[in-house]
């Protein structure tokens, strides 16, 4: 019988339920346990497996080969991705672009001082599209590459509105500006800003009062989040919030626009697209798959931090390499 590989999963929010979900579709993985801040009763998961205290958590370093970290990039993962990496092999979908150096270099420490793999920033963005940008430079040299996210709702901005003071809940829309997207897909190479690409617009439930003006600033101005767009921020009520937005779609594009030939006058366009329906399964199902890799990384002897560019392809498929060769190469 095949032995199977254990999995928990740190966080119980709309990743950790996706999570849970995507193990039910790869049977070589079994998922031991779930480990919450709250208390483990009040807990409503999807099945039967055990849900335990994060306090109790180091009790379970033998018992589990791979974690999944399931919080949120604004606040818990730049504490629990270090934390958790001496104890156990992890992997999450840290997603605050430009904190992804800092963030490799705190767990890469973490991970090697516990002999554990630790695979960071995997989903479809930073993860599937990082890996599409970085085939499409490499292959088109001469060109741009233009990134384009939505409509859909972000889990990583929704969650940093709703840690504002005041908040109760909130989502909050990418949406691409769709004159940019047709000026790439038409080879023109435009220069564009972060702001000419898209915009964001923000329903959020406030507290009982709570200043709306404040939390409207505090949105805007947040760094590394809005404050380089154009912002747009809705208060609705939570009726408004659960009959409107209580799905989660997301979607976007990597389009690279390059010239090949011996005077640069070819046209190439390479697209890569995603339409999602549910934004948290998708990203969970990756991340499941590449719990596949963080194990084999370490039955291989290898620890450290890892991302999604060190990742032979076959270590995240079930099949072997005479199946890949004969099915899909």
């Amino acid at each position: 019988m095949e032995e199977k590989i254990r999995l928990g999963i740190l966080g119980y929010g709309n990743l950790g339920r996706g999570v849970e979900i995507a193990v039910k579709n790869n049977s070589d993985m079994e998922l031991v346990a779930i480990f919450t801040r709250r208390e483990p009763e009040e807990l409503k998961t999807l099945g039967k497996t055990p849900v335990v205290n994060v306090s109790e958590i180091e009790e379970w370093k033998d018992k589990i080969d791979v974690l999944i970290l399931c919080g949120g990039s604004a606040t818990d993962l730049p504490v629990q991705g270090p934390k958790y990496a001496e104890m156990f092999n992890t992997i999450d979908s840290f997603d605050t672009h430009a904190k992804i150096p800092e963030y490799y270099k705190n767990v890469n420490e973490s991970a090697k001082k516990g002999n554990k793999v630790s695979i960071i920033s995997i989903g479809w963005d930073p993860g599937a599209f990082s890996l599409n940008r970085l085939y499409a430079e490499s292959f088109l040299p001469n060109g741009n590459t233009y990134t384009f996210w939505g409509k859909g709702v972000s889990q990583g901005h929704s969650d940093a509105i709703r840690r504002i003071e005041g908040v109760k809940n909130a989502i909050q829309y990418t949406i691409p500006v769709e004159d940019a997207i047709n000026r790439v897909r038409n080879g023109e190479n435009p220069a564009l800003t972060t702001r000419e690409k898209h915009i964001r617009e923000c329903f959020v439930v406030a507290e009982v009062g709570a200043d709306k003006k404040e939390i409207e600033n505090k949105i805007k101005n947040m760094s590394n989040y809005f404050s380089d767009y154009d912002t747009i921020v809705h208060f609705i009520t939570e009726e408004e919030l659960k009959a409107n937005h209580s799905g989660m779609p997301h979607g976007g594009f990597v389009i690279r626009s390059g010239k090949t030939g011996i005077e640069n006058q070819t046209n190439q366009i390479i697209e890569y697209s995603l339409k999602l329906e549910s934004n948290p399964e998708f990203t969970s199902s990756i991340l499941v798959a590449y719990a596949r890799a963080t194990y084999r990384l370490s039955k291989n002897g290898e620890y450290g931090a890892k991302t999604i560019f060190d990742i032979a392809p076959n270590m995240i498929s079930r099949k072997t390499n005479e199946q890949l060769l004969k099915e899909l190469l």
